[in-house]
């Protein structure tokens, strides 16, 4: 090992070993079906208190998708996971997993919600009809990000999945829910 490669690889190493800690945790901290619940009607009142006319996207859905206090954490390699659940004229039909990872400049540690509208049956039937979904793949997510004060026009929407992120400080810019697999599980 050379003085110089040295740094990159303790910083892989410990990369991954902070990936592997935080899904690990996330595993053994697997929630029941009405913690879930709980954490996605909290989500939802988060977006539509944050987010004017959210309520109106959601309203008008399909079915609406949601990942509440997804965990984002890692260093240089960084792991993306959470659990959710689709909701469908308010009821929750089914559980989800949802993953992601990547490499670059990172460090550090985040939790987000992240809601997918499905804005027409035909989006919602083939992401239901799916053994594992990948956002970008399976369906292109168009991500909803605007300026504070801003107000979502449902009318103005014609993509058939669109999607928020919202974390601490509100309506999340210049992010991707791309590469994002969604896996559904028993609860």
């Amino acid at each position: 090992m050379t003085r110089h490669t040295a740094p990159i690889r303790i910083g892989v190493l410990a990369g991954l070993l902070g990936l592997a800690m935080s899904l690990t945790v996330q595993t053994a901290t697997a929630a029941t079906g009405p913690e879930i619940d709980a954490k996605v009607k909290a989500a939802l009142d988060r977006l539509h208190t944050e987010v004017k006319g959210s309520d109106a996207v959601t309203g008008k859905a399909a079915g609406v998708l949601v990942f509440p206090e997804v965990l984002k954490a890692g260093f240089v390699i960084a792991g993306e996971g959470g659990e959710g659940a689709l909701r469908v004229g308010g009821s929750t039909t089914g559980y989800f997993t949802i993953f992601s990872g990547s490499v670059g400049l990172q460090a550090g540690g985040q939790k987000r919600d992240i809601i997918i509208a499905f804005m027409d049956q035909a989006s919602l039937k083939k992401f239901e009809a799916s053994d594992g979904w990948k956002a970008g793949v399976d369906g292109s997510v168009a991500l909803i990000d605007m300026g504070a004060g801003a107000n979502v026009d449902v009318t103005k929407i014609k993509e058939p999945i669109v999607g928020f992120v919202v974390g601490q400080k509100g309506l999340m810019a210049g992010v991707s829910v791309d590469g994002s697999k969604i896996t559904r599980v028993k609860k």
